[in-house]
């Protein structure tokens, strides 16, 4: 698919072609929940916790004797039925991470580019540097309409990625970062050429391919939409691979 080639200045430079089998397949919305519902449940601490019969703080007296006293029999007041008691199969800390085969982590990206790219979403940047001031930026991007974006490129440039790290909903990612999460956790998304090239040599196993799909959530790297600044093996931004 053929597609312009803009600048942060609204000006277009050129165009480009978008190769179909990354960004002109039908989007699966099945495919695309499944890699969200996989990346949300890595990201989740698992810490919660609530003290069972054996873990509360209480007397092990038996609370009064068997028979005689026309009360139900009773063993412990540390049994769940009292106010004091433990609670029976509550939650335990634990890890909910589970595994997603490659192909549907692949696919799912696929999907998610492809459904930018139906809706009209889909901006190709010649390059994302030269503003390094915030101001700068938000002003550059109210001119063109986006309240909601995500900025991909190859390699993010570092004054790019400070003048964006404080304006609410515009995030920057490395090609290695670019998840389906953040891909549809946004209005617009925007691709610089160089980026066009690094997801093409991802999706096609070329290259700088991660063969474990999410660097951030599996790698402790923070991302964007988990609170943090996402950087890349190189030293840039990071997310979720195919």
């Amino acid at each position: 698919m053929q597609i312009d080639i803009t600048t942060l200045d609204a000006a277009t430079v050129g165009g480009t072609e978008l190769p179909d089998e990354f960004f002109a397949v039908k989007p699966r919305a099945d495919i695309m929940a499944r890699v969200v519902h996989w990346q949300l449940s890595k990201r989740r601490s698992g810490n919660h916790k609530t003290k069972g019969m054996g873990e509360v703080q209480g007397t092990t007296k038996k609370p009064y004797r068997q028979k005689g006293t026309g009360n139900a029999r009773q063993g412990s007041l540390r049994a769940p039925q009292f106010r004091t008691g433990g609670r029976v199969h509550g939650p335990v800390v634990r890890s909910h991470e589970y595994r997603l085969n490659k192909k549907v982590r692949r696919l799912g990206l696929i999907c998610a580019l492809s459904q930018k790219a139906a809706d009209g979403k889909l901006v190709v940047l010649d390059s994302a540097t030269g503003t390094a001031k915030t101001g700068e930026l938000a002003k550059k991007l109210k001119a063109l309409g986006w309240s909601s974006a995500l900025i991909i490129d190859r390699v993010v440039d570092e004054g790019f990625l400070k003048a964006s790290r404080n304006l609410h909903k515009i995030d920057a990612l490395p090609t290695v970062g670019a998840n389906v999460y953040d891909i549809l956790n946004h209005d617009m998304l925007a691709i610089t050429v160089a980026g066009i090239e690094g997801l093409k040599a991802r999706l096609s196993g070329v290259g700088e391919v991660l063969e474990d799909e999410d660097l951030g959530e599996d790698e402790g790297v923070e991302t964007p939409a988990s609170g943090g600044v996402a950087y890349s093996p190189e030293g840039d931004s990071a997310g979720d691979a195919a």
